[in-house]
């Protein structure tokens, strides 16, 4: 039978978020309904609430989750009631183009569930990424749903579903950072310092943290910085070059994504290096550059979707490696807080007070 349970959602446009009943229904072939244990919020769930990804209100917010699979539907064999989870927005199909083609971090048709949750009126819901998980339960696709360690702490492994794998996987497998490289992450937040502890778990020498904010360079020293440049205090190319021999970062990540930020990651390099973009432009922001400069540059160009992850092989080896204390993915929550303080904390994310706020049910 459905199941009524106490979730966020955003009704309309730039409306407070508020907290209202919603109807799970009974899981189909191929979905799950998850018992949610904590969910990070993200920029993401504000951009959805301002409309700033689609129109298609009213939105069940939250997609940075981990809990515990509580009912399986018909043909669900990936996962099996009782597993502890990580939720994931990139359930790889198989099947498509870059499927086929062996590039599977890129797939085009990920999956989601099939039906829809509703407010108590019959009104359906989109959820966020297709997880909505800012939810006491929520109803997904089985291969959204990555088994991992029962023993972690799911305000901490949740947060692998969306900012802080972005951050690593823009280090680790779009920028393949490696041993002794040099790297230089523009933006300190949430996904910029992650993209810092990727470069640190790589192997990285010289890791360079930029930002405007001296509390976000504080963070980004206590995850692995070994330099740090106050953007509004120095020329930030002319920074990282100095603390790079003259020549310029191997790998330079742009975690704020906006052209000013990429113009200084694109000749803040070393010739030959790599461009990492990983903080989302708005659809307006353009880019006009001589190009003969990205020609006598060479190197790589790039952009990072999801941090280029497979949930299923990088979710339950990052999982380890954090409880082996060799990965800090603790340092992320800033705070644990319940379903009606998630407004609040869109305020304090746009302040740049937390590296995380975490909804611990």
């Amino acid at each position: 039978m459905s199941q009524d349970v106490r979730a966020v959602v955003a009704k309309s446009k730039g409306a407070p978020v508020t907290i209202e009943t919603v109807t799970i229904p009974d899981p189909g072939p191929g979905e799950v309904v998850v018992d949610i244990a904590a969910c990070g919020v993200c920029h993401t769930d504000l951009h959805y609430r301002e409309g700033g990804i689609n129109d298609e209100f009213p939105f069940l917010l939250g997609h940075e989750a981990a809990g515990i699979v509580e009912q399986v539907g018909p043909d669900v064999d990936h996962v099996a009631v009782g597993d502890f989870v990580v939720l994931n927005w990139r359930a790889v199909c198989g099947s498509c183009r870059a499927c086929k083609r062996g590039r599977p971090q890129y797939c085009f048709d990920t999956f989601n569930a099939s039906q829809k949750m509703t407010l108590s009126d019959g009104t359906e819901l989109t959820p966020a990424l297709g997880i909505g998980a800012f939810a006491e339960k929520t109803l997904v696709h089985q291969g959204q749903c990555t088994k991992v360690s029962p023993d972690a702490d799911p305000a901490v492994v949740g947060l692998l579903g969306c900012g802080v794998m972005a951050g690593l996987g823009a280090a680790m497998n779009t920028g393949n950072v490696g041993r002794g490289d040099s790297v230089a992450v523009i933006g300190c937040g949430g996904v910029g310092d992650a993209a810092v502890a990727g470069a640190r778990l790589a192997g990285a020498s010289t890791i360079i943290g930029i930002d405007m904010d001296p509390g976000k360079l504080e963070w980004a020293k206590d995850l692995g910085a070994t330099h740090t440049i106050d953007a509004t205090q120095s020329d930030v190319v002319e920074a990282v070059r100095e603390l790079t021999g003259g020549f310029g970062a191997d790998v330079v990540i742009d975690a704020v994504g906006r052209p000013e930020t990429w113009k200084q990651a694109f000749y803040a390099r070393d010739l030959a290096g790599t461009v990492v973009l990983v903080g989302v432009p708005t659809p307006d922001m353009t880019l006009e550059m001589p190009l003969i400069d990205f020609f006598s540059h060479g190197g790589s160009l790039k952009s990072s979707w999801y941090g280029d992850c497979l949930p299923e092989r990088d979710f339950p080896m990052l999982v380890d490696l954090y409880q082996q204390g060799r990965l800090p993915l603790d340092k992320f929550v800033t705070e644990r807080i319940g379903l009606d303080e998630v407004e609040a904390a869109f305020t304090t994310m746009s302040e740049g007070k937390v590296l995380r706020s975490v909804v611990v049910l």
